[in-house]
């Protein structure tokens, strides 16, 4: 709920506190944010970019695809990793950037009973869901190459699976001592789908990159991989699918086409790596 969250955000505009009056966040400069009935409220600054979240399309794919648990085991890993992580001498909240409907940071919030989420995404189709995954998730649009609406060093631990990262602006946001937990795709995650259906596919370089990217805020402490084998019948294929980003680029009528001559249900690997980071300096 938003209300559980409120001391931790912060006004886009002014970054001053927020309070909340009936369904609207104001600061003490006049700025307000009304609250959308679905339970969400967007902070996204001026000049922001909210048309560059998920689809309505893309959401209900990836609803229906982490319903049927076939992350189940990551979610469960990230869950464990920020549970163990968390500091129990303070209260800090746990925020997920990039967090779509929220299906990991409610993962997480279920293993810390004392703790509050904060759920960041672009896209207003995501945070409806996202601001009923967990009833101690406050969800948030945001812009998040912009500064997050969040106060200096609120959070104890911040999760970022499969999204854009925001380096500078995760530094501030956590903690001295705190967690950034890092989820990506290595080359064979899916790749019984990424040929057969045309998909993108991982740069080889990638976790270089995105150590290169947060050496400056952040200290590399462990890589972990994560690999295993899901059965997905052709609408979990295809979920797979319109859910990701390859989905900007494909035609739904081709990919129907293309999901139909795979075996059914097929076998497909699952493949991520988990990289921890430190906000020690």
């Amino acid at each position: 709920m938003l209300d559980d969250v409120l001391r931790f955000l912060r006004c886009p505009h002014c970054a001053a506190e927020l309070t909340r009056a009936d369904g609207t966040l104001r600061c003490h400069t006049g700025h307000a944010f009304d609250i959308a009935r679905q339970g969400y409220v967007s902070l996204m600054p001026s000049g922001g970019r909210p048309d560059h979240g998920d689809s309505a399309a893309m959401v209900e794919a990836r609803a229906a695809f982490l319903a049927a648990a076939h992350f189940a085991n990551v979610a469960e890993e990230v869950a464990q990793a920020v549970s163990a992580a968390v500091p129990t001498r303070t209260d800090g909240c746990v925020i997920d950037v990039g967090a779509g409907t929220g299906y990991y940071l409610a993962a997480a919030l279920r293993r810390l009973p004392s703790r509050v989420g904060v759920a960041l995404d672009a896209s207003k189709f995501a945070l409806r869901r996202a601001a009923k995954a967990h009833p101690r998730i406050g969800a948030v649009a945001c812009d998040i190459w912009r500064n997050l609406p969040v106060a200096d060093g609120a959070a104890d631990a911040a999760i970022n699976v499969f999204a854009p990262r925001n380096g500078a602006e995760l530094r501030r946001v956590l903690g001295p001592g705190g967690l950034l937990l890092v989820v990506t795709p290595n080359r064979d995650h899916l790749r019984e789908l990424t040929g057969r259906l045309g998909l993108l596919t991982v740069d080889r370089r990638k976790e270089e990159r995105l150590t290169e990217r947060l050496r400056p805020y952040f200290d590399l402490a462990e890589r972990v991989e994560h690999h295993s084998v899901v059965s997905l019948r052709h609408a979990d294929a295809a979920a797979a699918v319109a859910m990701g980003p390859s989905a900007w680029h494909l035609d739904t009528s081709v990919l129907s086409e293309q999901v139909m001559k795979l075996p059914d249900p097929i076998e497909v690997t699952v493949s991520v790596t988990h990289s921890t980071f430190r906000a020690d300096r």
